[in-house]
């Protein structure tokens, strides 16, 4: 078989494929006697309907059109097996079927011209004495005051209050029903307009803003046990419920019970009761461990993410389509995995009018990822940067032993996916050593919007958490 090899765009090699005479006549002749032994033909038994009759009644194009498909896909196996092309995907037919099936004359060769795509070559340009910007999260000392403030709120005794009116931080039991409020020239006698399920019983309410809707609690503040009272709100827009976002409503509100919070004295007792220390001091000292760990942890995270993002600045790669795709299926995955573990339906979620809407949307995210790890993979290569097996071994065992109540592991695929973690840790590692990145200021580089793009685009290439790596070795066993 002649194969003529040609380089195109997007990561692709072009075949054309040569198919000898004796080839397609072979096939021509073997779809006849196929048909013949199959065909219901009037007048004739299977197996015995003469050829001029089978060619007439089938037609040569039908005929043509079969053998044809058995060629084209023989053709192009065989070619990318001969040319050891290391090919993705599924190969692309760039001929017109049509004209393949006008130029076939069993007997003659055939010339068929396909696309396959592989593997993109990767120019990095530079990848050392990158410059960059990354912002420092600091440890906040008020965050450890602030937790152990909200362990006293819930451990908090309530107290019938007796003698005064509501006011804010007590707990109310209230009857409630909203009504949607009169717009401007409607019948002031007129019956308001119930509000679906804006009504309850002994609805128990923290007298906070951030509890209700505004209006609702600073309407409660100030009443008396037993006493009712008309109180106007407003639905914020956006709001969960869009039939009710931005309106106007009206509640009355009769409040039954006032309580107020007693709350627990900090000290050695209450750090054992909410923690497994025998000490406040203890606790504080692990809460302060931890917050000032979790500063760290994000600000080299940061760190990564500008570095990566100068990284990919000095690349050069053409990605192939197939590549894309499937990327995009992983990202999906991923997804629906997510959303399925938080209980939601996620054949609900993912029908089939919105799934090319999320392919689309995940297309960008989905090459940067790629072109990410590829880049990463090329600094490993030239650098000759490698995970030994006794690395690989460790992290499994010490995963596996973390998470016992795992029984359906996929443990080479586990060692794959932790092989690959490594690597790209000690890769990120070099970079970081051989770079410089500036840290300025929290919030000084990127608005929020911003940030959460940089978030969701930093996990991509971040080594998992021990859960997910483990999560992600399941997924063969439990599919």
């Amino acid at each position: 078989m002649k194969v003529t090899q040609e380089k195109l765009p997007a990561s692709q090699i072009g075949l054309e494929i040569e198919i000898t005479p004796e080839i397609t006549k072979q096939t021509y002749e073997q779809v006849i006697k196929n048909l013949a032994s199959t065909a219901n033909i009037p007048g004739f038994r299977k197996g015995k309907v003469p050829r001029p009759i089978l060619l007439q009644r089938l037609g040569t194009t039908r005929i043509k059109a079969a053998a044809l498909e058995e060629l084209i896909q023989d053709g192009i196996e065989q070619a990318v097996k001969q040319e050891a092309i290391p090919a993705i995907g599924q190969p692309q037919l760039r001929s017109s079927f049509e004209d393949l099936i006008k130029n076939y004359e069993p007997g003659k060769p055939l010339t068929i011209s396909a696309a396959v795509d592989v593997e993109p070559e990767v120019n990095l340009l530079q990848y050392t004495d990158l410059q960059a910007k990354a912002e420092e999260v600091k440890y906040e000392p008020e965050r450890v005051d602030a937790t152990l403030d909200k362990e006293r709120q819930e451990l908090a005794t309530l107290i019938p209050v007796e003698g005064r009116a509501a006011q804010i931080g007590d707990i109310a039991v209230v009857d409630f029903k909203g009504s949607f409020a009169r717009g401007e020239g409607e019948d002031e006698t007129a019956e308001l307009e119930p509000i679906p399920g804006a009504e309850a019983t002994d609805f128990q309410v923290e007298l906070q803003e951030d509890k209700f809707i505004p209006g609702f609690i600073s309407g409660i503040v100030g009443m008396n046990p037993e006493e009712t009272r008309e109180i106007a709100a407003q639905f914020p827009d956006p709001y969960a419920n869009e039939d009710l976002a931005g309106k106007a409503a009206t509640f009355t509100v009769t409040l039954k019970e006032l309580k107020e919070k007693e709350l627990p004295e900090v000290n050695d007792d209450f750090a054992q009761e909410i923690s497994d220390f025998e000490t406040l001091e203890e606790l504080r000292a692990s809460l302060v461990e931890q917050y000032q760990k979790e500063a760290d942890d994000k600000t080299k995270t940061n760190k990564q993410e500008a570095l990566l993002t100068e990284l990919l600045k000095h690349v050069e790669v053409d990605l192939p389509a197939t590549m894309i795709e499937q990327e995009v299926d992983a990202m999906l995955t991923q997804t629906a995995m997510r959303l399925s573990q938080q209980g939601l339906d996620v054949r609900k979620l993912f029908t089939t009018d919105i799934i090319p809407q999320l392919r689309e949307r995940s297309r960008t995210e989905a090459i940067e990822r790629i072109k990410r790890s590829l880049s990463l993979r090329e600094v490993a290569k030239r650098e000759s940067i490698e995970v030994t097996p006794e690395e690989i071994a460790a992290r499994v065992t010490e995963l596996l032993e973390q998470y016992p109540e795992e029984q359906d592991v996929d443990e080479d695929r586990l060692r794959s996916i932790v092989e690959n973690e490594l690597l790209t840790e000690k890769t990120i590692d070099w970079l970081l050593e051989h770079s410089s990145v500036e840290l300025v200021p929290e919030g000084s580089l990127n608005p929020i919007e911003e940030i959460e793009a940089t978030e969701s685009d930093a996990d991509a290439d971040a080594p998992q958490t021990e859960e997910e790596t483990i999560e992600a070795s399941t997924e063969v066993t439990e599919g």
